[in-house]
C-alpha cells in the first residue's frame, strides 16, 4: 500500500528540522560566548597585573636628597660615601634590604647587596635619618629619609678609596624593578675638609 504524505506533515517535518538546526546554532553560540567571556576575563586580569607591575617599575623609585663623602685627610681621599634617599613622588613602600646596587667607578663595576641579605663580599648598609615606623630598611612614608652607606677599600672585592676628580655612578634597583641612577664627582680639591658634598 502506498502512503501519502500530506502538505501539513511535510511542513511539520521541515519545521522540526529547522528547530533542531536552530537549537544547535544556539548551543554553539552559547559555548563560543562562554569561551570568549572567559578569555576576555583572563586577558583583563593579565593586563591589570602587567599594568600594575609597569606602574611599580616607573613609580617605586628612590630620590636622592644629598650625597656626602667622608675624607681621609691624611691621603686626601674619600673613604666612605653616604647617599641620603627618600621615596620618589608617587612611590609605594620600598624595602632597601631587597635592593641591589651597581657601583660603577674608576676601578670597575661592583654589584652590592644589603649587609642583612646574603650576597657579595662588598655590601652596603642603611641607617635611618628620619623614619616613621622604626625600620632601618623600609621607606613607607614621604617623610622617611635613609642613608645608604658605602665603606670603600674594605675587602678585596670592594673598590678603592676615591681620589680628587674621580666620578662614580650608582644604580639602585628596587625589588619592583625600578632603577634610580645617581652620579657624583669628587671635588678637584679636598683640602683639609673632613666631609664634602659630592
Amino acid at each position: 500500500m502506498f502512503e501519502f504524505i500530506t502538505d501539513e506533515e511535510e511542513r511539520g517535518q521541515v519545521g522540526i528540522g529547522t528547530l533542531i538546526v536552530f537549537i544547535a546554532m544556539v548551543l554553539v553560540a552559547a559555548i563560543a560566548a562562554g569561551v570568549l567571556i572567559n578569555t576576555a576575563g583572563f586577558l583583563q586580569s593579565k593586563s591589570q597585573e602587567t599594568g600594575q607591575q609597569s606602574s611599580k617599575q616607573v613609580s617605586n623609585r628612590l630620590q636622592e636628597v644629598v650625597t656626602v663623602g667622608q675624607v681621609d685627610t691624611a691621603n686626601n681621599q674619600i673613604y666612605a660615601v653616604n647617599v641620603t634617599v627618600t621615596q620618589a613622588p608617587g612611590a609605594g613602600e620600598i624595602d632597601l634590604q631587597n635592593a641591589t646596587i651597581n657601583w660603577i667607578g674608576p676601578s670597575g663595576t661592583e654589584t652590592l647587596t644589603h649587609d642583612e641579605a646574603s650576597g657579595t663580599n662588598w655590601q652596603f648598609n642603611t641607617t635611618a635619618v628620619k623614619n616613621t615606623d622604626g625600620s632601618n630598611t623600609v621607606l613607607n612614608d614621604a617623610d622617611d629619609r635613609f642613608n645608604v652607606n658605602f665603606l670603600l677599600n674594605t675587602t678585596a672585592n670592594g673598590p678603592g678609596k676615591l681620589s680628587e676628580g674621580e666620578e662614580v655612578t650608582i644604580k639602585i634597583n628596587t625589588m619592583s624593578g625600578a632603577t634610580t641612577s645617581i652620579r657624583f664627582t669628587v671635588p678637584e680639591s679636598l683640602g683639609q675638609k673632613s666631609a664634602v658634598e659630592l
